[in-house]
């Protein structure tokens, strides 16, 4: 008998949909699953036809967070290991990175690991239903998925230490407010709106896509210096481009264009 995947993943045109899918468990991640999502990662990075992640979950809740009594057995003296041959750590804190955008639909409870890939990732859509928490050290375990790097980042230095070292839970307005989500949708109309911005980014050319966010990315991580030498270089490589000169024929002719990522 065929076990029931903890992630559903499915192409949609040039976005690939990776889904949460333990609804039962409130889609609480066990090994299982973070193996899962770490192929479903690997598969968007190599393949060329798809341009965007479009990560969302299953039933009445985003995660729980980790399946302690699943995965806490597991940590090694190394820490912890999930992440197979083919796959990439969706976190981001070890191994390769993925170089394709990826968007978010939240909603219900979204603890731990869930912020902590929203924080990997690229815009997020959140339903006003959701509730986060950063509730590690509730647990007696530190946050080891990113929040404590990209956490003050993203909010400042007191809005992550407000909930990283209470692990109190706070409502979407506040994740609105410190800059964790960009939307916030009624309830339901999350994976619509989310799906709808992964479409829109996948319609544009994916070589400057991809560009742009990793010149971004390396701002955040080398300085302005570093991502400003790297500037030009990568203007006159996209310059020579197929997609270019697309683009310029659609600009010229006002009809849209139909990028090939080449």
């Amino acid at each position: 008998m065929t076990e029931t995947p903890r992630v559903t993943v499915e192409r949609d045109g040039h976005v690939l949909l990776i889904g949460f899918n333990r609804p039962e468990k409130r889609n609480a991640a066990d090994l299982r699953l973070l193996q899962e999502l770490s192929l479903a990662y690997g598969e968007l990075e190599r393949d060329p036809e798809l341009r965007v992640g479009f990560v969302f979950a299953h039933g009445d809740h985003f995660t729980g967070g980790l399946d302690l009594a699943d995965v806490a057995p597991r940590i090694g003296p190394d820490g912890l290991d999930m992440v197979p041959e083919g796959g990439i750590n969706p976190w981001q804190v070890s191994g390769e990175s993925i170089g394709k955008p990826v968007v978010m639909a939240v909603q219900g409870t979204c603890l731990t690991l869930g912020i902590e890939l929203m924080l990997a990732s690229d815009i997020v859509v959140a339903a006003d239903s959701t509730v986060f928490g950063q509730i590690e050290v509730a647990r007696g375990i530190l946050p080891f998925g990113g929040a404590t790097i990209r956490f003050p980042r993203a909010a400042g230095w007191g809005n992550a230490m407000r909930w990283i070292l209470t692990g109190d839970s706070f409502p979407v307005e506040e994740a609105y407010r410190i800059g964790l989500v960009q939307e916030v949708v009624p309830h339901g109309e999350q994976y619509a709106r989310g799906l709808e911005l992964a479409q829109r980014i996948a319609a544009q050319a994916p070589l400057a896509v991809q560009a742009a966010l990793a010149n971004a990315r390396l701002a955040v991580r080398d300085g302005d210096a570093a991502a400003e030498a790297a500037l030009q270089p990568n203007l006159v490589r996209l310059a020579r481009s197929e997609d270019a000169a697309i683009g310029m024929q659609a600009f010229v002719t006002r009809q849209p264009a139909v990028f090939i990522g080449k």
